[in-house]
């Protein structure tokens, strides 16, 4: 990721809340079959003073695992809030007219080799924690255990588990820090003034 070092987030906090932030993952992985991507939600586990560790799983019937277990490189693409920005949000654009169009955003990239692993006890934890994560804000959280047993056995032997060891991350936090005060500020104004939601994000991560 090209990341100026005006851009770049540097603090691990900030870095793991991006993480925790993101509900679907990117995992992109090379192999024999070339370059495979997945859309998937993860776990962090994080660690002090450490980058943490990631934990998902594949279907089974996805060959992208094999790639994560020949040991290779693993990227993940953490997604944030992203905004388009007209030149007309800048006042600089009624002085001199050099204004082009941009985007901004918010972005982690994190890289690792990852282990597979197929005990169903340990897919058990992870997909229940999984699960437990994302319906935590449900008045009647659904849970693993409401399923049938032998079901859930089944589901389990369809899929690969794996845990990434976050060996370096990458942060890019692209807000207009380029801009002079008064393009700054009118981008900030104009995002929120926009009805679409990311934008509206985007203006606040700006003040």
């Amino acid at each position: 990721m090209y990341n100026p070092s005006s851009f770049a987030i540097e603090d691990l906090s900030e870095l793991q809340q991006q993480i925790l932030g993101t509900r679907l993952a990117m995992l992109v992985t090379h192999g024999e079959q070339g370059l495979q991507a997945s859309h998937i939600p993860l776990l962090l586990e994080p660690a002090d003073g450490a980058n943490g560790t990631l934990y998902g799983h594949l279907a089974k019937a996805n060959p992208q695992w094999k790639d994560l277990q020949n040991g290779d490189e693993a990227l993940v693409i953490f997604a944030g809030a992203d905004a388009y920005v007209s030149p007309a949000f800048y006042p600089s654009k009624a002085e001199h007219g050099k204004v082009v169009p941009t985007w901004n955003y918010v972005a982690v990239h994190a890289y690792g080799s990852a282990e597979v692993f197929t005990d169903a006890e340990r897919l058990h934890t992870l997909v229940s924690a999984l699960t437990d994560r994302h319906e935590a804000n449900r008045a009647e959280p659904w849970k693993v255990t409401d399923a049938p047993a032998d079901y859930i056995d089944g589901m389990l032997r369809a899929i690969v588990g794996f845990a990434l060891p976050i060996e370096r991350l990458q942060g890019k936090r692209k807000l207009s820090q380029n801009r002079a005060a008064a393009d700054v500020a009118g981008v900030r104004e104009g995002l929120a003034a926009s009805p679409d939601a990311q934008d509206q994000i985007l203006a606040q991560l700006m003040r």
